[in-house]
């Protein structure tokens, strides 16, 4: 008897747990998705980007130096494109890559800068690179803009301001 008093309480038990879902999921709010940046910035990049896959294409206006504004292509992996500087840009970006880091990324809004000005250059960056779309513009309006596009040398070129 106590066998099969025991047989019931185990399939009661696990007739419940198996209409719990079905009964909770009609119940449940549908949860809103993560945004897509953030989602971006804690994926890690592919071991080795395929073949033609990180392209960017770089424009520069104002920058203090004609010489340098204008628009260039950076092909990397193998590396190409109009940018003059090319195997030294694909370099620093490869060492920028780095697990849940984006090299592109804009400056913090809260961050605490200090009130420099680098001049009216500003840049854009589209394409994309380790695997992930980009679409990136950069000033010198403070000095944490000015860091920021100091550190992607010499994708970016130095200003004559």
């Amino acid at each position: 008897m106590l066998l099969r008093r025991l047989a019931l309480v185990t399939l009661s038990a696990a007739a419940a747990f198996a209409a719990a879902p079905a009964a909770g999921a009609a119940a449940a709010p549908t949860p809103h998705p993560v945004p897509l940046p953030v989602l971006r910035s804690f994926m890690p990049p592919p071991a080795v980007a395929p073949a033609g896959e990180d392209q960017l294409t770089i424009t520069i206006s104002n920058s203090g130096n004609r010489a340098v504004d204008g628009r260039y292509s950076l092909d990397c992996h193998p590396t190409g494109g109009t940018h003059r500087q090319a195997r030294a840009a694909c370099d620093r970006l490869d060492e920028m890559v780095r697990w849940g880091e984006d090299p592109f990324a804009p400056v913090e809004p809260r961050a605490n800068c200090t009130m420099m000005y680098g001049g009216p250059g500003t840049a854009r960056i589209t394409g994309s690179w380790a695997g992930r779309p980009v679409d990136a513009r950069f000033d010198r309006r403070n000095g944490c803009e000015i860091a920021r596009w100091n550190r992607l040398r010499p994708v970016l070129p130095e200003t004559g301001a």
